[in-house]
């Protein structure tokens, strides 16, 4: 018995060795720095800066922009078509603001700023799991 139950512990140790790595890199999110270096301003086209990227569970949102000018409202699909700022999700204000997305679906993003998310100031991201 001291023999089988020394096997097993050994299968398990093995396990753990090779699941650890692949444990350690699901857990571990991207970092994206919404608008490149541009950051979270009016000028730049958020639908062109998510062409060609992919958002999962655990990645981070990152928007650098004056906070004097600027803010980050977490909005639902509908106040993101029309630019609503009553019911927000989420208001961020510092202007270096790390979002960690924790659910996989669509997620939306307008700066609540004067007409900025009018005139085009508004993120819309769709998270894989």
């Amino acid at each position: 018995m001291l023999h089988q139950g020394s096997r097993f512990s050994s299968l398990m140790m093995l396990y753990a060795i090779v699941s650890l790595p692949s444990l350690m890199l699901k857990s571990e999110g991207l970092e994206h720095i919404v608008g490149d270096s541009s950051g979270w301003e009016l000028l730049t086209n958020y639908t062109n800066w998510t062409q060609g990227r992919e958002f999962h569970v655990g990645d981070v949102l990152v928007f650098n922009y004056n906070s004097d000018q600027h803010n980050v409202m977490q909005v639902n699909s509908t106040a993101y078509k029309d630019c609503g700022r009553d019911n927000y999700i989420s208001l961020f204000t510092k202007g270096n603001d790390s979002v960690i997305i924790s659910e996989a679906g669509e997620h939306w993003f307008i700066c609540g700023v004067d007409d900025h998310c009018e005139n085009g100031q508004k993120l819309s991201i769709n998270v894989a799991p």
